[in-house]
């Protein structure tokens, strides 16, 4: 009885309304056993009491409060019972422990539950009570699991409170604290030790493999790239071994001390269960990853297939309709990105990985990345589409695009590469390609021939047809241009002082346009000079004193003939 008095003070300091509770509990559990059987069917008849006594003083709080002590999450308080919020639960709980602790009282952690909910007691005190409004009903707890859960947490606690208490066990935790750290230093030192001896080994290696082959620039192996490579491939491995080193040393540390083992419990089961899902991810992804390398090696071989016939039609040794050897190339190209982004969008469901949240978000990201900046990568690939298979210029053509002129290098997928005639590399846009005016001199050079003019003035008192046999005839002097057809002079127009007259030429070579006109301009001058015939536009600013005519005895002058040359009258 007396047993049962001081329980129930312990339990009215926590709260008022629960000593009933705990009091009608311990009437119901100290009845004498020997009864008759008959007699425990009719105990059910006091409950009633304590649960009305329950329902009408426990309530949902808004605000949840987890207690914690020393260290360690006990348990979650959800309710306000007799008008306590789950805060100032949490503040008695720790009250009543930071007691005992102090006292160095000790016993075993126990539970005795009631109409719903229990009393956590440690020894003879009470400090815990739990209701079944406590439980997280979203996350399915049970109030048996919860019980359980918060006896064996407080036992714990309690424990690792009283062994912060003992120096000898603090003292022992220091001390292999200490020998950790000093083990971990070392590592550290070996591994950084082993690092440059590892790169002094690649080198050495590499350069008695050299001194062997007989080749003598050392730098230049020095500066390689493969051992390069070799060296940054060591300094990771080395730098992963460091951080296992730091991170099972940490590890170590934390869990000597009462107070901070639940970080290194954390951190060891953090590493255990990351390793754990790596190597079930990776056993799991098998089976899906052996789909998707027979996906590849399948669209692999279909992509060589491609290439083979797409090779053989660009030779000229098979045919295909709207396919042209100057288009086989580039089509190839588009084929095979087709045909690898079909097997990637067949292989992204057996990939490892790809149904969680991080490869999502990769995807998402990427999505959002060409949405907002294919704008302009689309037009220039489209533009390039629109060149190629339109055959608008070939590769070798010699062009004129806006102010650019020179041999086609390249036509691209996102621009057009010009070789100038100054030897200069112009890279110009597709999307600029296509709206520009593009004139090719090539397309007919090889076949009816492309004329390129040249034009003089000549004043109204040179014969015309001497004017046009001294043109032809530098034509005729002039190396680089075509025989046939044949050059032709045009009168392109009468001006008020002088006549316009426009020499059409065929060039055997359009790259060669600068150096043949230079020629050609060189000969007509000379032609000029040694028949007599200006090479001026004259201008007056009077009338001249006797009309600016040719006399009659003057029309064929030399080197005119009296029959016009077959040029003057042929169509360019």
């Amino acid at each position: 009885m007396r047993d049962m008095r001081s329980r129930s003070r312990i339990v009215l300091c926590l709260t008022a309304v629960w000593t009933g509770v705990f009091v009608t509990h311990q009437a119901l559990s100290a009845q004498p056993t020997q009864q008759a059987p008959g007699t425990q069917a009719r105990q059910p008849a006091v409950s009633p009491a304590p649960q009305a006594i329950t329902s009408a003083l426990v309530e949902r709080a808004e605000e949840p409060a987890t207690l914690t002590f020393f260290n360690r999450p006990i348990v979650t308080f959800r309710a306000r019972v007799a008008g306590r919020t789950p805060t100032e639960r949490v503040a008695g709980a720790l009250h009543v422990l930071d007691d005992l602790v102090e006292q160095g009282a000790s016993g075993e952690v126990a539970s005795s539950p009631f109409a719903g909910g229990a009393l956590i007691t440690v020894g003879t005190s009470g400090v815990i009570v739990l209701t079944s409004l406590d439980l997280d009903d979203l996350a399915g707890e049970t109030f048996e699991r919860v019980r359980a859960q918060t006896v064996s947490r407080l036992q714990q606690a309690l424990a690792e409170a009283t062994e912060a208490r003992a120096p000898g066990i603090l003292l022992r935790s220091a001390l292999l604290a200490a020998i950790a750290l000093a083990l971990a230093t070392g590592a550290l030192w070996g591994l950084a030790h082993a690092r440059r001896r590892v790169g002094a080994l690649f080198v050495d290696v590499s350069e008695r493999r050299v001194t062997k082959a007989g080749i003598a620039a050392l730098d230049a192996l020095r500066a390689s790239r493969v051992l390069e490579f070799q060296r940054h491939l060591a300094t990771a491995v080395i730098v992963a071994a460091d951080l296992v080193v730091v991170y099972a040393a940490a590890t170590f540390i934390l869990r000597r001390f009462p107070y901070t083992r639940r970080w290194g419990e954390s951190m060891s089961g953090f590493l255990l269960t990351t390793i754990e899902n790596l190597a079930l991810g990776v056993v799991n992804g098998i089976p899906g990853l052996f789909t998707v390398l027979l996906i590849f090696a399948v669209v692999r071989v279909v992509v060589r297939l491609v290439r083979l016939w797409f090779d053989a039609v660009e030779r000229g040794q098979a045919r295909a309709r709207y396919i042209y050897p100057d288009t086989a190339q580039p089509t190839r190209r588009l084929v095979t990105a087709l045909l690898w982004l079909f097997a990637i969008i067949v292989a992204y469901p057996y990939m490892p990985g790809s149904q969680t949240e991080a490869f999502k978000g990769v995807s998402v990201f990427l999505g959002l990345m060409v949405t907002f900046g294919s704008s302009g990568l689309v037009n220039q690939i489209m533009s390039g589409f629109m060149i190629t298979y339109s055959r608008a210029i070939l590769i070798g053509d010699f062009v004129r695009i806006g102010d650019v002129e020179g041999t086609v290098v390249q036509v691209g997928v996102l621009s057009t590469k010009i070789k100038s005639l100054k030897n200069e590399d112009i890279t110009i846009p597709n999307a600029v390609v296509v709206a520009q005016t593009t004139t090719d001199y090539s397309r007919f050079g090889d076949t009816e021939g492309v004329f390129i003019p040249t034009s003089v003035t000549i004043g109204y008192d040179a014969p015309w047809r001497q004017v046009q046999s001294l043109l032809l005839l530098a034509a005729e002097r002039t190396p680089g241009l075509r025989k046939e057809p044949k050059p032709v002079v045009l009168q392109a127009s009468l001006e008020d002082f002088y006549v316009k007259y426009t020499l059409l030429v065929c060039l055997e070579r359009q790259q060669s346009r600068p150096f043949v006109f230079h020629a050609l301009h060189a000969n007509i001058q000379d032609l000029f000079n040694e028949y007599g015939v200006q090479i001026m536009s004259p201008n007056y600013v009077l009338d001249p004193a006797a009309p600016k005519v040719v006399a009659k005895k003057d029309w064929f002058a030399a080197p005119a003939h009296p029959d016009p040359p077959s040029g003057s009258s042929q169509q360019p």
